[in-house]
């Protein structure tokens, strides 16, 4: 029910994403009559059923309102499906810290991990790179970083299939004597665990490709997440004002559409959807609010592969085995 569309997009979304998915049962967790007016405009798949969840977490609703007083919310109610084992993950667009929230307070923790983080999957100019926190965590301590590191590898491993993913410190230099003292601490911790620590990344190492993971405290990750989108939008819309600036402009553009649809398929960020809530007793997906319906079932697809790979299960077993061989990464 969340998201700035609601069921206009999360519903055509869902019978988008079960279209591909011929071996996935989808629970659509809102309110009936909203949900029923947009099935009755869709061919209603046989695998889709509808939760009842009469209350609705606002946008700009505090974390405490919607966990005290919202138990029967479209989000409350899909996160305790999860928990109870009748769905395997939980989708949302709604607010941000509600969601955290609320799946933190219901679903709890995996065992050495203190705290989730947000983790989303940004495209480079070799590929992709997974970075974490994104928002979740604005304090962090040189631990929680090296948790971060631990859940963002075993993502990569996970999804991707890579063996050794690289790790990045985010940082305001390469050099290990630069940054502020719990940058500092988690380098060192890294530099003594079992990962592929690459080393400290500067910002513009996010877009290189520099390396398969990219740990930051939330804060720091959340703005540089939202300065790249708001550099994206710039761009796109100078390109726009200049190929329409006039008629030879106009016929410059239709010559090169081509090479204009590659760019825009490069960088479209609907193509990329879906940030893992990782380090919780659950699969929790946050899609974007302003997620149209590719963004939508993007995020839904994220959701099934972190299901399919059994992430949970290897995050468990990846925090036990680190842990065992690096005292210090135990949960302080």
């Amino acid at each position: 029910m969340g998201g700035d569309h609601g069921p206009r997009v999360t519903v055509p979304a869902s019978i988008d994403f079960l279209s591909v998915r011929p071996d996935v049962d989808l629970l659509l967790v809102g309110q009936p009559e909203p949900l029923a007016r947009e099935l009755a405009r869709q061919a209603r798949p046989e695998r889709l059923d509808v939760v009842d969840a009469p209350e609705v977490v606002g946008m700009d609703e505090d974390v405490r309102s919607a966990i005290r007083n919202k138990k029967r919310s479209s989000m409350r109610v899909a996160i305790d499906l999860v928990k109870e084992g009748r769905a395997q993950a939980c989708v949302s667009a709604g607010n941000t810290g509600a969601l955290m929230g609320t799946a933190k307070f219901v679903l709890k923790t995996l065992p050495g991990i203190d705290r989730p983080a947000i983790c989303a999957v940004l495209p480079t100019r070799t590929g992709q790179v997974y970075m974490l926190d994104l928002g979740a965590n604005a304090d962090c301590t040189p631990e929680h970083l090296l948790q971060f590191a631990i859940m963002g590898a075993t993502l990569v491993r996970s999804l991707e299939g890579k063996a050794r993913p690289t790790v990045g410190l985010l940082n305001i230099g390469s050099e290990e004597i630069k940054g502020n003292e719990v940058v500092k601490k988690a380098g060192e911790l890294l530099r003594a665990s079992p990962l592929n620590f690459h080393g400290n990344v500067e910002g513009d190492d996010i877009y290189k490709g520099t390396t398969d993971v990219i740990v930051c405290d939330g804060f720091v990750g959340n703005v540089a997440l939202k300065t790249s989108e708001g550099l994206a939008k710039m761009l796109g819309d100078f390109l726009k004002e200049e190929y329409t600036r006039g008629v030879f402009s106009k016929v410059a553009a239709a010559i090169s559409w081509p090479v204009i649809r590659r760019f825009r398929e490069r960088v479209d960020h609907r193509r990329y959807n879906g940030a893992a809530l990782v380090g919780l007793r659950g699969v929790v997906v946050k899609s974007h609010g302003s997620a149209d319906r590719l963004a939508f079932a993007t995020a839904l697809a994220r959701a099934d592969s972190e299901v399919r790979h059994g992430l949970l299960e290897r995050i468990g077993e990846e925090i036990a085995r680190l842990n065992a061989a690096t005292p210090s990464a135990a949960t302080p």
